[in-house]
């Protein structure tokens, strides 16, 4: 496997897409959703869903794909991080 570089949350992206002083309850009313459930995307306790990746995607003029490969790659690298399990791979027919 490639070795990777630790990339950044989505969460963390988005926070360079919100306007100086919007509140966060704003973006939330925007994105029609909870100011917890934004706040925990925001601060990357919970992963952008495909749901909220179309809203985000909606909301910053960007892809709900480009929001779901940065999931993705996190996702990746964080289990990259721990052991492998150990799975027993399958052999190839002669």
């Amino acid at each position: 496997m490639a070795r990777m570089h630790n990339p950044p949350h989505p969460g963390e992206v988005l926070r360079e897409f919100l306007p100086q002083g919007m509140t966060l309850e704003e973006v939330a009313r925007r994105l029609g959703v909870s100011r917890v459930q934004f706040s925990r995307v925001l601060n990357g306790r919970s992963a952008i869903s495909a749901d909220m990746a179309i809203r985000v995607g909606l909301l910053t003029n960007t892809t709900a794909e480009s929001w779901l490969a940065a999931q993705g790659k996190w996702d990746l690298w964080q289990a990259s991080q721990k052991p492998p399990p150990a799975v027993e791979p399958f052999r190839r027919a002669a």
